[in-house]
């Protein structure tokens, strides 16, 4: 999803390593463009990429790998999600995401069944190891026939505090979803029971409250609204489901269509993954992470 980069880091605005209250600025620097590969599709509308939609926007689009249509911009999300990380540690709320599903080999477990700690121990970032061979091999094969594949990215918002969110136009699971689906090849979002949900009654579907402990005088019995009611948090986890499509870009002949609207072949060239799950997981981190520093700011000014 990302090409190898050299990045250059300049902290000019944060010396000691603190914020002076000016704007954070950075700098990706990419040493590795290959502007050629991308050459044979200068006048070619690539399947399922943004190539017609974004000449029929503005007149024009960026054939050297899509421009702002490209996964590349994401990596300004990574460093911004890094720098809402940090504002949220301070009130101890954590993010985790994994890759739960690669085509049709699913990790089933819930995310209170597996140490998160492990996610980071394989290349395909699942935390279950044997699970996670089992995708890279698919991965691998799919690989070698010239395809993509695509899956699922499961997160978990941990320690959330009560009451972030507002009750119309920006409710908080409505802004994780616009912030999840804002992601490059995101198809679906969902979060707590999800489409799950509608096979189950009503009785078995509420969340019961009952006296909690410590700080937390309240808490649900099971949590199939997902952390959030009303479009505001109630404290509980949030978790969620990401869904992402399979890369459009294969190394297959493909049928398509010119500028002049002519029937034409093209095959994608250089180098392109055949999932991006594993490099999507930070992604889904940082946007879930900008979203809720974002309403903890709101919440922290409305008192």
């Amino acid at each position: 999803m990302l090409p190898s980069a050299k990045k250059t880091t300049k902290w000019n605005c944060c010396p000691a390593g603190k914020s002076t209250g000016t704007p954070i600025g950075f700098i990706i620097r990419n040493s590795d463009a290959k502007s050629k590969d991308y050459e044979h599709i200068r006048e070619v509308y690539r399947p399922s990429h943004a190539d017609f939609t974004y000449d029929a926007k503005y007149g024009i689009r960026d054939h050297r790998g899509g421009g702002r249509s490209s996964a590349r911009e994401t990596a300004a999300r990574v460093v911004a999600g890094a720098v809402a990380k940090l504002l949220l540690s301070r009130a101890q709320v954590s993010i985790h995401a994994y890759v739960s599903q690669v085509g049709d080999i699913k990790l089933n477990l819930p995310y209170s069944a597996l140490d998160l700690s492990k996610t980071e121990d394989n290349i395909v970032r699942c935390p279950d190891a044997a699970v996670a061979a089992e995708m890279i091999r698919l991965i691998e094969d799919i690989r070698k026939q010239g395809d993509t594949i695509g899956g699922v990215i499961s997160g978990v918002i941990k320690n959330a505090p009560a009451g972030l969110g507002e009750p119309v136009f920006d409710k908080l699971h409505a802004d994780l979803g616009k912030a999840m689906l804002g992601i490059n090849a995101a198809k679906a979002f969902e979060y707590g029971s999800g489409f799950a949900g509608v096979e189950m009654k009503g009785s078995q579907h509420n969340d019961a409250f009952i006296p909690g402990t410590g700080s937390r005088k309240i808490v649900t019995k099971s949590n199939y609204s997902g952390g959030i009611q009303g479009g505001i948090s109630n404290g509980e986890d949030i978790y969620f489901r990401v869904a992402f499509k399979p890369v459009a870009t294969i190394i297959q002949k493909q049928i398509t269509v010119n500028k002049k609207g002519q029937p034409v072949e093209v095959m994608g060239k250089g180098r392109h993954d055949p999932c991006v799950l594993p490099r999507a997981v930070p992604i889904v981190e940082a946007m879930a992470a900008l979203v809720m520093a974002d309403h903890l700011l709101r919440a922290k000014t409305n008192g």
